[in-house]
């Protein structure tokens, strides 16, 4: 009767936010509540359980995500994006683009946001599609691709953020074993798959137009790219090295491991990467504090509905571990005849086909996933990118995503169901298959 609960739970959860529309925050606050009471939770215990899972959850993870927005948003507001791009562009040649554009946007994918680096680099792609006459889906879709993959694998976006956090992973780890499954992930998905669209038509839009792409940096000096590219992985280089650093140094030296401990705590080094992005992309480049500081304000604004909906899978994950289903649920999962990682893996992918954003699908699935997790003994750091890679899968006509590749490239529903659907299920099949390698050998 428990497990029929959570099941139903969880249907009612996907129908509300997709069938009526309902807000995914909402649908997680009231689906959560009416969970609670089916599981016999009593009533006066409810809001305190539902305190206790946004508390859990964004305790650890606001500061990095409202940073990683804010530095984001100068990259892309000072034109470092674009001169990454352009830098690219120039680096790999006309004849090797495809290449050019998928590590372009790796690059650029990893401080931004989705919608902004897809916002941002749509542009581009057309400017270089009126340029060269290519077909836009042959080389967008590499760079598209790569944007993908970072919003699911890679730290500090919110999904990754939110599963490390609740697994208790390790950030710099899950940003390194990130990285190596996002290069298999994107190569499959992006150039390799995109030499088969070349044929795709697409339509044309005056907005596109490379021109209007420079208008809003007129007032202001722009960056360098090396400052662009040094600013813009900062965090990646320091949780790196920051990883790395305590094998190389003694443990006898206490206060050197204290030093690094500090510093790499995620919010530590999103906080140093945005003091240093305030200088190098906007006092520097003529911008006034009051300027940079609006920037950093509508970057908040852009990612409320994230935290909101991240808080809300805290509740839900609350609700399973105060009613004891989390520990029946493990065991029970446990004795399925598959690995972990593929369990957590489908489990997300077919929340993700219903549900359609990859965000929700991540952390509804963490939510039921958690205890088999621990009692299981899998790799967290691989949890979460198994997670992660099924979140990616089965993007159609319910994912938000779809339709701005649809809308942006002018396309029809069969050829985006041809190019962007099929692109994302390979994304997140082979970062599958790479997470299991990796987990032969970690």
């Amino acid at each position: 009767m428990v497990f029929i609960i959570v099941l139903l739970s969880l249907l009612l959860l996907i129908v509300s936010i997709t069938y009526f529309k309902v807000n995914a925050f909402l649908s997680f606050l009231i689906v959560s509540m009416l969970t609670a009471v089916a599981l016999g939770i009593p009533l006066i215990k409810i809001p305190g359980t539902v305190e206790k899972g946004i508390a859990a959850i964004m305790g650890g993870l606001t500061l990095i995500i409202v940073l990683g927005a804010m530095l984001g948003k100068i990259i892309a507001e000072s034109g470092a994006a674009e001169n990454i791009a352009t830098v690219m562009v120039r680096l790999f040649g006309v004849k090797h683009l495809q290449w050019g554009m998928a590590f372009t946007g790796f690059v650029v994918g990893i401080p931004l946001f989705y919608g902004v680096g897809f916002v941002l680099l749509v542009p581009l792609i057309f400017s270089i599609v009126y340029k060269y006459k290519l077909s836009a889906v042959y080389i967008g879709l590499p760079m598209l691709a790569a944007l993908s993959v970072t919003h699911g694998f890679i730290p500090p976006h919110p999904s990754p953020v939110a599963l490390v956090v609740l697994f208790g992973a390790d950030m710099g780890m899950t940003l390194i074993y990130g990285l190596i499954v996002a290069i298999p992930a994107i190569i499959i998905g992006g150039p390799i798959f995109g030499k088969t669209l070349g044929r795709i038509k697409t339509g044309e839009s005056e907005v596109f137009q490379p021109q209007e792409n420079n208008a809003q940096y007129e007032s202001y000096s722009r960056p360098t790219a090396w400052n662009s590219f040094i600013t813009a992985l900062l965090p990646v280089f320091l949780l790196v090295l920051l990883t790395i650093l305590p094998y190389l140094i003694p443990t006898s030296n206490a206060f050197a491991h204290e030093l690094i401990t500090f510093f790499g705590s995620p919010a530590i080094v999103m906080l140093i990467a945005i003091i240093y992005a305030t200088f190098s992309l906007g006092i520097y480049r003529g911008r006034s504090m009051k300027n940079i500081m609006g920037i950093y304000t509508e970057a908040v604004k852009d990612i409320a509905m994230i935290l909101l909906i991240i808080a809300g899978s805290g509740v839900f994950k609350q609700v399973m571990e105060e009613s004891g289903v989390s520990v029946l649920l493990a065991q029970s999962l446990q004795t399925l005849p598959i690995h972990p990682l593929i369990l957590a893996w489908t489990i997300t992918a077919i929340i993700r086909g219903c549900v359609g954003s990859a965000t929700v699908a991540a952390l509804t699935a963490a939510s039921v996933l958690l205890p088999l997790m621990q009692s299981s003994g899998v790799n967290p750091n691989l949890m979460v990118l198994a997670i992660g890679a099924g979140s990616l899968m089965f993007s159609h006509v319910n994912d938000a995503g779809f339709w701005m590749f649809k809308e942006y490239f002018g396309l029809t529903v069969k050829d985006t169901l041809r190019s962007w659907s099929v692109m994302e299920a390979l994304v997140s099949i082979v970062g599958l298959l790479a997470v299991l390698l990796l987990s032969m050998i970690v």
